[in-house]
């Protein structure tokens, strides 16, 4: 069975003997709860050929490499809540891209594509989660069982930690119930710095759907024959010479030439169109090398290197820059152009060549994981399309709003401004960050399940690729948020009993940075290793 961590668990195999020491305790209590579920998997897929003994010794890295397979399948055994999550952790984006390339996927999904008397895959799990509906209400101090500990106590002290500053707050959620198992000023507003993109990601999939996809075209105007670049405000859109998967800014160009060439036309006029967006262009920060001026028609996201997340410097007008990289495609396929500039496509002009985004699903995981601020503000913008307002910031925070309102969210205290987090006026409460997470755990919501598999894995992915190397690695998956003075992390974490913990701790006022983070992910550590009574 492969579940979402192992693959990178295998590629940071010699992180094994060094994590070893501080997981060993929980991993062995996790394999021990998984165990009859595991020997349950094993009989129902084949009967067990009888083995000698095995000898008991073995090396430190195997007896290690197998808890951690034991850890991580009762968690995919908890978290496969399903959803897009098969039984053997594979998304949906990863199934549909195996059944494109008529391949079986390693999972039973109604024909398993295997060879008459090859091994059978193994069915798909049934969602475990139970409905959340009536299960939100908050509850009062946990009682711990007896000879057990608080989940209180554990936190508490943790969470009190100076380097937090002088205002933090947090919640913590069990999701399979929905209950709210710790609290401490949970509805309270502060700052959330990234941790907005979680709500971004919610509203957009619950507008537009995990299938959606952003396409950008080239039309040409049949009365003047001239060429227009039109933006449908895909934020992956590249130039690169290898795409990686993401929608290609040469295979438009070429496709165009290919279809100027057999109407016989061979020079035009270039114009580009980014009239779907609204509004100032320019983040409320100001010129900042962590957003590009948001324009529907971009390549790259205007970086000026060949970075494809994290800050650099980007080029003032994007649109002009992809039109400008697009003309000298052209002109490589024998098409000549004049210099582009602004216009609007007629709804006369005939498309002659487009290219679209991968589904919205994979540029919401994108977005989480890299932290990414311009595909944020894209499909906070794309929202407010969808939902009849104008494709502006202000237009995008209203839209958010309004989703999550209507998905019944507790909204008391938030405000949006930018679909990023860089706006130092946003404010979410934990509440309503831990109520994202829960909402993405639903069974009856599978489309908003990339929200989840999109959250960096501790030690491994993302913004927490360097943090949690010596704990609680490939167990946390989290949102990181951090502005000057303000540190915030939400996600969710499999506990040492086998909960599913949906979690958002969140500090205004802090002085060190660094130390801030520390303090975070030591509370989500605790969470992690934590058997608590809650």
């Amino acid at each position: 069975m492969v579940v979402p961590e192992l693959r990178p668990w295998r590629a940071a195999r010699p992180q094994v003997e060094r994590i070893a020491n501080a997981v060993r305790p929980r991993l062995a209590r996790a394999a021990t709860a998984a165990k009859p579920r595991l020997v349950q998997w094993t009989r129902a897929l084949r009967p067990r050929p009888p083995h000698p003994p095995r000898p008991q010794s073995a090396r430190t890295w195997q007896y290690t490499a197998g808890a951690v397979t034991a850890g991580f399948a009762l968690a995919a055994g908890v978290v496969t809540v399903a959803g897009p999550w098969d039984a053997n952790g594979q998304r949906t984006a990863e199934r549909d891209r195996a059944v494109a390339l008529e391949r079986s996927g390693g999972t039973d999904h109604g024909g398993s594509g295997t060879a008459e008397g090859a091994p059978r895959p193994a069915p798909s799990a049934a969602p475990v989660l139970a409905g959340l509906d009536a299960a939100r209400s908050a509850v009062g101090a946990q009682q711990a069982a007896p000879g057990g500990k608080a989940l209180s106590d554990v936190l508490r002290p943790l969470l009190s930690a100076s380097a937090l500053g002088g205002a933090h707050t947090a919640a913590v959620v069990d999701v399979a119930t929905g209950r709210r198992v710790y609290a401490a000023d949970a509805g309270k507003a502060l700052a959330p710095a990234s941790t907005t993109k979680i709500a971004t990601a919610v509203a957009a999939l619950s507008a537009l759907g995990p299938d959606h996809r952003l396409t950008t075209r080239a039309a040409l105007e049949p009365d003047t024959g001239e060429l227009v670049l039109v933006g449908g405000g895909d934020p992956t859109l590249t130039a690169h010479e290898k795409p990686d998967g993401w929608a290609s800014l040469r295979t438009l160009a070429a496709d165009t030439a290919e279809a100027l060439r057999k109407r016989g036309v061979h020079k035009v006029t270039l114009s580009y169109d980014t009239t779907l967006y609204s509004g100032p262009a320019l983040h409320p920060i100001g010129v900042n090398e962590n957003v590009a001026p948001v324009s529907a028609l971009s390549a790259d996201e205007g970086r000026t290197d060949d970075s494809t997340s994290g800050p650099t410097p980007r080029v003032s007008d994007p649109a002009e820059d992809a039109a400008g990289k697009f003309a000298g495609f052209l002109k490589n396929a024998g098409i000549t152009s004049t210099p582009p500039g602004p216009s609007k496509a007629s709804t006369r002009a005939e498309n002659l060549a487009t290219v679209s985004s991968p589904p919205l699903s994979a540029l919401v995981e994108r977005m989480l994981t890299n932290s990414d601020n311009d595909i944020a503000e894209h499909l906070a913008r794309q929202t407010a399309l969808a939902s009849g307002r104008p494709g502006s910031f202000d237009g995008g925070a209203q839209a958010v709003s309004a989703r999550l309102t209507k998905l019944g969210l507790p909204m008391s205290g938030a405000s949006f401004h930018d679909g990023s987090g860089l706006d130092r006026d946003d404010r979410l409460t934990a509440d309503l960050l831990t109520g994202l997470l829960v909402t993405a755990g639903d069974p009856g919501r599978p489309g908003l399940r990339p929200v989840l598999t999109g959250l960096p894995v501790a030690g491994f992915t993302g913004t927490l690729a360097d943090r949690y190397t010596d704990s609680a690695a490939g167990v946390v998956r989290a949102k990181t948020g951090t502005l000057t003075g303000v540190n915030t992390l939400a996600g969710t974490v499999v506990d040492a009993d086998g909960r599913l913990l949906a979690f958002a701790f969140m500090a205004s006022g802090t002085t060190d940075p660094t130390a801030a983070e520390a303090a975070l992910d030591r509370a989500a550590t605790a969470l992690a290793s934590c058997g608590c009574a809650v």
